[in-house]
């Protein structure tokens, strides 16, 4: 069978005291908690952060939605350990999701939805193919820029994955390339989708670390890096990882000797072009309309919205009137569920910084020696593993009102922090067991986890070498937004 893997059978005995842990482990926890509010024993201080962390990962561990975990485990820890009235909490769940630039993540998932089902993606992998078609490995050329394209206006990893892999994984079949190779090119391509504007996830960090009050090494205040500011960053770096992943994709095809495309003439080329415009001037609307000062990122997202529904529906009209409402169902369906992670997020932010912990953290790391190069050494291990079991959206929610404090106070650039974030994101969109675009892939090309892991290897390491310069080299981050001014 394709992509099955052989293992040992698990002893009988040995799952059922892996289930038994699972479940009493939580349930500990919580004894803990309870028996603290009602003095039965006393909690060090130095503890309470462990604790709630534990009760955290323990609830993760018995795969309860990662937005019930985050939110049963911080009211637990409040009600119990706290004396946070309920007031508080109530205030908290409601004024964490009332700014106004979390509007706009609703507005790119919708302009998305309307992209990916209104033809947008076949013409540009058309044009995508008409440029670069005749290289070695031209389609998977294709799907690399198809996919830079792609996210550069839909926002969305998984949407590129699916709108680019389901229409080019086919056809790079039916051209002779082997389905690992066609696999792994769009499944890590699909990634770029973090990184490039207007990515959901640059909108997440900038909503997550707002107000957050922060003390720079030189003793003045650090703010959060503004959307704008962000979208204007992810862009270099973008385009330089699109660059990497491109250079792997075609010494595979040399190596192996894949099928190459006839050449297209300049009329064939501008032909595709002038078919794919409608599309790529999105980009044009987003970028250019926020640097501009014509509308915040909160307004592009809303003109994205209407303009991407206006070409999908009455230019290309791939998109029938009829099948508006099911877009805007599903679209109102995502954008329900990250907000609500988004609301319980918040608080879990709340207790963060009233429990001190970023600025414990802090001062150990101080004290211990740690520099900046072994703190964001540190962030990267902690942010590839929790990719190993949490959603981005999460990760950046959970753990950059934890690090973006302590990484501000050792002089680590925001912008820089943040781009740094999105990249060790996209790779956790590519490796197990929760790497979501590996799901997607694995079931446009009918392939097994395991087989296509070992497919996206190449171009992993590839993600894995661009994180260290990344992570070393902040002027390739901060080169634009200096130039721009920002």
């Amino acid at each position: 069978m394709t992509g099955a893997v052989m293992s040992a059978p698990i002893p009988h005995g040995r799952g059922k005291n892996s289930a038994a842990i699972m479940i009493f482990a939580p349930l500990l926890l919580l004894a803990v908690c309870f028996m603290s509010k009602y003095g039965v024993i006393v909690v060090p201080g130095a503890m309470r952060g462990v604790i709630i962390a534990a009760l955290l990962i323990s609830l993760f561990v018995t795969g309860m939605p990662i937005s019930i975990a985050l939110g049963l485990s911080v009211l637990t820890f409040m009600f119990t350990m706290t004396d946070v009235p309920i007031v508080t909490v109530s205030m908290k769940l409601f004024t964490g999701i009332e700014k106004f630039e979390i509007m706009s993540i609703p507005f790119f998932i919708l302009a998305g939805n309307f992209l990916t089902q209104g033809g947008v993606a076949k013409r540009m992998i058309h044009f995508a193919t008409s440029m670069i078609g005749h290289m070695h490995g031209g389609l998977g050329l294709a799907g690399v820029l198809s996919c830079a394209l792609f996210a550069a206006i839909s926002g969305s990893s998984v949407a590129t994955v699916v709108a680019i892999g389901s229409i080019l994984l086919p056809a790079m079949v039916k051209q002779g390339y082997p389905t690992r190779y066609g696999a792994g090119v769009i499944a890590t391509s699909g990634a770029l989708g973090i990184l490039f504007p207007p990515s959901i996830n640059l909108v997440i960090f900038s909503v997550a670390t707002a107000g957050i009050n922060v003390i720079g090494p030189t003793g003045l205040r650090v703010d959060s890096p503004s959307i704008g500011s962000l979208f204007i960053a992810g862009i270099v770096p973008g385009i330089a990882l699109a660059f990497l992943l491109g250079a792997m994709t075609w010494y595979q095809a040399y190596k192996n000797d894949y099928p190459r495309m006839a050449k297209a003439t300049w009329k064939e080329r501008l032909k595709a072009f002038f078919d794919a415009f409608w599309g790529l001037f999105l980009v044009i609307i987003i970028i250019g309309g926020i640097y501009a000062g014509l509308f915040t990122p909160t307004e592009a997202a809303a003109m994205a919205a209407v303009y991407a529904f206006f070409v999908a529906v009455f230019v290309y009209k791939d998109l029938k009137l009829r099948d508006v409402p099911a877009v805007l169902l599903k679209s109102a369906s995502m954008s329900a569920m990250i907000l609500y992670i988004v609301t319980n997020a918040v608080l879990f932010s709340f207790l963060m910084v009233s429990e001190q912990i970023p600025q414990g953290m802090a001062a150990w790391m101080s004290h211990a020696g740690f520099g900046t190069i072994g703190f964001l050494a540190m962030c990267n291990v902690i942010l590839l593993a929790a990719g190993n079991v949490m959603d981005p959206s999460a990760i950046v929610l959970i753990f950059a009102p934890i690090l973006f404090p302590v990484a501000a106070r050792l002089g680590v650039d925001p912008i820089h922090f943040g781009i740094m974030m999105a990249v060790n994101m996209e790779i956790g969109m590519c490796h197990p067991p929760v790497g979501l675009n590996l799901y997607v892939a694995s079931g446009i090309a009918k392939m097994g986890i395991s087989e296509l892991t070992m497919a996206v290897l190449p171009w992993l390491l590839t993600m894995l070498g661009f994180l260290v310069v990344i992570t070393y080299w902040p002027g390739l981050t901060l080169f634009l937004p200096h130039v721009l001014g920002m």
